[in-house]
């Protein structure tokens, strides 16, 4: 569980780039002007608490949207484009038991290269109501997100999911082929067999260890394992961004519905993969063996594989320039980009 925590934690983000320099924007770009708005009132009290102006900017943006389902509507959160484009769309899940803000360094940078860009939370965690809750097990995420597609985008999509949201989206692409134009899977997390013994607990000892993974003194334990040199209070802020969407009243059944159903188990899907793959992976990922990049590259039919030096395990908040540039070129099929299918590639980041 502690694997799972430290890649959800909210994201810690070296400081530096919270005050700029890794961040590739002019002065006058409108990214930079990150005075947020009014909070959607669904979102707990406690955003107004939050001092990252890169979270605050992206929470101000989220909005829910009914998606019909079988047993009814869902009023599912998201972040929607600023802009829509003639490119495919990219839609960016989450890890286990996060949120769209996971996305809060790596989105403005992916729309400021015009790029059409979703951030979307999976069924059962993040911001959406759930007042009547559905089944969170795979079938109902996997619908949840086929019926928002569906009827909102509506495009094929470069499908990009982070830990166990590259679990989700192999899932989704090989049920729903017709929707995915592209796969990103970052640190992917697809060889775990579901959620093993956690399955089997008797439900009061899953409710005692859900609410464990919420406390702050697990979380923030989890963010200072993860990045080192934080200082407190922002390793604080960090944590406070991370457990958000916790504080939701309906958090803990949803989260013990899904562990108890069984989870993820993806592995024979892999083989099954048809869309073109870019699988991003940091060098010093401490959760995810390496080993596991190599071999999810040999197993995926069409993949190319790029690794972030100095990076751990949550490229996309730990170096969002380069999880940008790699997702803008991949999309874009640049040239200078294409890499042989037999090749591991590494990139070199911008101090």
């Amino acid at each position: 569980m502690l694997a799972f925590l430290s890649t959800r934690t909210g994201g810690v983000l070296p400081p530096t780039l919270v005050f700029g320099p890794n961040v590739k924007w002019s002065k006058n770009s409108r990214r930079l002007r990150m005075f947020a708005g009014e909070f959607p009132d669904f979102l707990p009290k406690q955003v107004e608490d939050i001092k990252d102006l890169y979270a605050r900017k992206l929470a101000s943006r989220i909005e829910r949207l009914p998606v019909d389902l079988s047993k009814g509507c869902v009023m599912s959160s998201c972040v929607k484009p600023e802009e829509q484009t003639q490119t495919n769309p990219v839609v960016l899940l989450h890890g286990f038991d996060s949120s769209c803000l996971e996305w809060r360094y790596t989105l403005p940078m992916l729309e400021e290269a015009g790029l059409e860009t979703w951030a979307v939370d999976i069924l059962g965690w993040g911001f959406s109501d759930l007042e009547r809750l559905p089944s969170c097990d795979v079938v109902s995420k996997r619908d949840h997100l086929y019926q928002l597609w569906s009827t909102y985008i509506k495009r094929p999509m470069v499908l990009v999911g982070p830990s166990l949201g590259s679990a989700v989206a192999i899932d989704f692409s090989v049920k729903y082929p017709e929707a995915v134009d592209r796969l990103v899977l970052i640190d992917a997390s697809v060889y775990t067999e579901g959620t093993g013994n956690l399955a089997t607990l008797p439900k009061a000892v899953a409710y005692a260890g859900v609410y464990l993974l919420k406390s702050v003194p697990l979380r923030l334990y989890a963010t200072s394992l993860a990045f080192n040199g934080l200082p407190l209070d922002t390793c604080i802020d960090w944590t406070n961004i991370g457990r958000l969407h916790c504080l939701l009243p309906w958090w803990e059944d949803a989260l013990v519905n899904f562990m108890t159903s069984g989870g993820y188990n993806v592995i024979s899907q892999i083989e099954h993969v048809k869309q073109k793959t870019l699988i991003i992976w940091g060098e010093d990922d401490q959760i995810i063996d390496y080993k596991l990049a190599v071999r999810l590259h040999c197993e995926l039919p069409n993949a190319i594989l790029r690794q972030i030096p100095k990076c751990g395990h949550i490229p996309h908040v730990e170096k969002p320039d380069a999880v940008s540039r790699l997702i803008v070129d991949f999309v874009r099929d640049d040239q200078s980009q294409k890499a042989n299918p037999e090749s591991v590639s590494t990139i070199s980041v911008a101090a």
